[in-house]
């Protein structure tokens, strides 16, 4: 018997427009940068429940609040910050970026190619939110390091976040959804996905290096930069953070083998590493009690980025009202009326279809990607697409990829379409530079808008030429275009000659020589 005090979900024309405007409010609040955006969900929601609980529409309770929040998502996010708080004691990060400087010469531009691709390789092969947090304090004191903004490093590394995080089954949240609603393995998306996803990663740096070349122009009219590699502060700390960091990505690995979400293996390796870091500290010191629980809450308060964490949870009810009011619902069904609709206005064949379906699904996923979180639309479009695929012709298998494709790339339109984005500017934030929602998206839309074009290309390739001929072009053309790249930066990295002796650095590591 249900619970009377439990308010389902209303799923009327008027319920939905309620949560839609919502939802679209958020949206506008946050791009006119007015209001924190924190306090912006904060009042979103308290409306939804406001709504719910005083009139007639029950968008949602605050019962089936707690089903829409991502658990798994929040103690990701807390474990693996707790985690890079602790690598940071080590000492690594100032480490990695010195030697990173000095491998490109002091060149801001190497630079910026450098950890864009790092970045990309990273998010393959793990989650891109823990990428992020790995990468972005490298990419701030980088930017420290030249005295450039911030911006310059954060905004392309999230952008190169997401785009790696597109090539592999585990790269982003949305394709392990896909693979497993459509039967997909590892394979198929590394030979679907990943050529396109090389071609990007050739095409976006130049386009970064380009939109930011006035920072990096002035950062390098100073003349070539190189940075002392300073030992690392504590090695025996860092050994052990860096096995238990390995453990924490083998059980990433291993989630179809163990079922563990990914935030039990985060979970677990964070709070070894904060015991073990306070076990090695209780060697070398004899601190008082009061001192030791600072010690842990020094991590607790200052590396763990709380107002993100709660933008994260009070976003995840605003979108939960949208799904189950059927916003979501009404808005992919309509995606595949027009489909048909426009298939029979146009004419077209079979094959084109399939590809004005793709295409489509590629563009409007990509679209909303960018103004809502994708997991839940990914959630609902994976039956419409089911269905699209029996009342189509041909190989359907490409609605699968267009799915991909719009729902990861598309997140790089706005500061609030993907995971990645919202917590490397709750960092930056934390860190004492604010990154606007206007200034993401007039990087981020193009370079959004660039990579869908390309996905677009590949789209069209899989209809016209089939599945297996379309891969091995995209194979052949991607690895050629590397290895051309490779070519010319070893050529290009050759003519900067011997590096400078050490230059001790100044206040904030970033003096240049005299």
């Amino acid at each position: 018997m249900a619970d009377p005090g439990v308010l389902t979900s209303t799923t009327d024309p008027v319920s939905q427009l309620i949560s839609g405007a919502i939802v679209m409010g958020v949206f506008v609040l946050l791009a006119l940068e007015k209001v924190h955006r924190v306090l912006v969900v904060m009042v979103a929601v308290g409306l939804i429940w406001g709504v719910t609980y005083l009139t007639p529409y029950h968008l949602l309770s605050f019962d089936a609040s707690q089903a829409a929040l991502d658990l798994n998502v929040l103690v990701l996010l807390a474990s693996m910050m707790a985690v890079v708080g602790v690598l940071k004691e080590t000492g690594v990060f100032g480490w990695a970026v010195a030697r990173m400087m000095n491998r490109a010469g002091g060149r801001p531009f190497v630079l910026l190619a450098l950890i864009m691709w790092f970045t990309a390789l990273l998010s393959a092969l793990c989650d891109n939110v823990t990428t992020v947090i790995f990468v972005a304090p490298m990419a701030y004191q980088m930017a420290r390091a030249f005295g450039i903004r911030p911006a310059a490093f954060l905004l392309p590394v999230v952008i190169a976040s997401n785009i790696g995080g597109t090539a592999t089954l585990i790269g982003d949240p949305p394709n392990i959804m896909i693979a497993s609603g459509a039967g997909l393995s590892f394979v198929d998306f590394i030979v679907n996905l990943t050529p396109p996803v090389v071609v990007m990663m050739l095409v976006v740096p130049r386009f970064a290096a380009w939109y930011f070349r006035r920072d990096f122009a002035a950062a390098a009219a100073g003349g070539p930069l190189l940075t002392d590699v300073s030992a690392i502060a504590d090695p025996r700390l860092l050994r052990w953070a860096l096995w238990i960091s390995g453990l924490i990505f083998v059980g990433f690995f291993t989630h179809a083998l163990t079922g563990m979400p990914t935030a039990v293996p985060a979970m677990i390796g964070a709070a070894a590493l904060l015991l073990v870091q306070d076990l090695l500290y209780l060697r070398r010191q004899r601190p008082t009690l009061d001192e030791r629980v600072h010690g842990l809450l020094d991590i607790l308060e200052k590396e763990i980025e709380w107002p993100t964490l709660m933008f994260f949870a009070f976003l995840f009810i605003a979108v939960g009202a949208a799904v189950e009011t059927g916003l979501i619902d009404t808005l992919a069904t309509g995606l595949a009326r027009v489909i048909r609709g426009g298939s029979a206005a146009l004419g077209l064949t079979g094959a084109g279809t399939v590809l004005f379906a793709a295409l489509l699904i590629t563009w409007v996923s990509g679209v909303l990607s960018a103004i809502i979180d994708n997991i839940p639309f990914v959630a609902v479009m994976i039956p419409i697409v089911h269905r699209l695929g029996g009342s189509l012709p041909g190989d359907t298998s490409v609605l699968w990829w267009a799915l991909a494709l719009g729902a990861c790339l598309g997140g790089n339109g706005s500061a609030i379409g993907a995971s990645a984005n919202v917590t490397v500017l709750g960092l930056a934030e934390r860190a004492g530079t604010r990154i606007g929602f206007a200034e993401f998206a007039r990087f981020g839309a193009v370079a959004a808008v660039m990579t869908l074009v390309i996905a677009s290309c590949l789209i069209a390739t899989h209809v016209l030429l089939g599945g297996r001929v379309s891969a091995l072009a995209w194979s052949v053309g991607a690895g050629l275009a590397l290895a051309a790249t490779v070519v010319a930066w070893r050529r290009r990295m050759s003519q900067i000659g011997p590096s400078l002796s050490q230059i001790s650095p100044g206040p904030g590591g970033s003096d240049r020589p005299c």
